[in-house]
């Protein structure tokens, strides 16, 4: 007898090599490889209530009915879900999230690992961890990434089968803090599907995508290393190829706000003062401070200071995507 009713959690991560950009769009096969931190501390938890076969699916998020595109996404990823179990039930999708969505945090890499692994098992899939990842990899790219813990690596690939993420280093190898500082935590005008798919209008994506395995190499050293300076170098300039990206884009997408770039030259000002502190942004205004956990609580003191910061949101290296229940029918 299968569960009417699964709900699991997920947490964001955040990328220290960012992909962005698709190889096959349809598939959200990503363009480049990337490495990130799943951010513990911050969740999206999401229950999944099957319905009657050939029923409409249901959307709420944080407490509200939606419908439109993001009802649209949603059931075109339990439509594939579905026809790989080879079931109709509708569902009933009800999911909550702990911090701002839309807003550069990863709002939909949470959602869609969450989504993954409750749909999975309402509709009795048995898949492995890898097979998870691919699965939430249709919904959101960097979902792929949010079913692991610690620090986590994607690899792109040309087909479905070889685009998935896997466990780099665990949670405790090194106990890096994110401040997230938010300036803005209204959802962003373009979202990130959309804008991937203006990617390759850069003039620079195709130098940016070429580059990417160097800067992987080098996030992976530092990380293993716990060289706080490398890694600082390196994941600043990754957020900057993809800014830089997004800039000289057709049409041109400019979501780093003035506050943004008053904290990205703080940030280097500290670093250079010696306090071990470094700054990467996804697809949003919002700044992620990487600190070490020595330098923590002066960054907080600090970003604290700034008037453009309306929140700080703060995050360790964290936990997959876990299964919290079932109810049977």
């Amino acid at each position: 007898m299968s569960p009417a009713t699964s709900t699991a959690i997920a947490s964001p991560n955040i990328a220290f090599i960012k992909y962005w950009g698709d190889r096959d769009h349809d598939l959200r096969i990503p363009a480049n490889p990337s490495l990130s931190m799943t951010l513990g501390g911050l969740q999206t938890e999401t229950s999944l209530t099957l319905l009657e076969p050939g029923a409409e699916d249901v959307l709420i998020l944080n407490g509200a009915r939606v419908s439109g595109p993001p009802l649209a996404r949603v059931s075109g990823f339990l439509a594939h879900v579905r026809a790989v179990a080879g079931r109709s039930e509708g569902a009933k999708v009800d999911s909550v999230n702990s911090y701002p969505a839309g807003a550069g945090i990863a709002s939909s890499a949470a959602a869609f690992a969450a989504l993954a692994l409750a749909a999975s098992s309402a509709y009795s899939l048995d898949v492995s961890p890898t097979e998870l990842s691919r699965l939430a990899r249709r919904g959101s790219g960097s979902a792929a990434r949010s079913i692991f813990s610690g620090f986590v690596e994607m690899q792109t690939g040309q087909h479905d089968e070889d685009a998935y993420a896997k466990p780099f280093l665990p949670p405790d190898h090194w106990p890096l803090q994110d401040w997230v500082a938010v300036v803005d935590d209204q959802p962003k005008p373009i979202g990130s599907s959309e804008g991937h798919l203006l990617a390759n209008t850069s003039p620079i994506q195709l130098t940016r995508v070429n580059d990417a395995g160097r800067r992987m190499q080098v996030c992976r050293h530092a990380l293993i290393e716990r060289d706080f300076n490398q890694l600082a170098a390196i994941i600043e300039q990754d957020s900057n190829l993809m800014h830089a990206v997004m800039i000289t884009s057709t049409p041109s997408l400019l979501y780093l706000q003035p506050a943004s770039l008053m904290l990205m030259r703080s940030i280097k000002a500290w670093r250079a003062e010696g306090i071990e502190a470094c700054f990467t942004i996804d697809a949003g205004p919002n700044v992620h401070v990487i600190c070490t956990s020595e330098h923590s609580r002066e960054v907080e003191r600090r970003l604290r200071s700034f008037e453009v910061v309306k929140d700080l949101i703060h995050a360790t290296p964290g936990q997959g995507a876990k299964l919290q229940n079932t109810v049977a029918t």
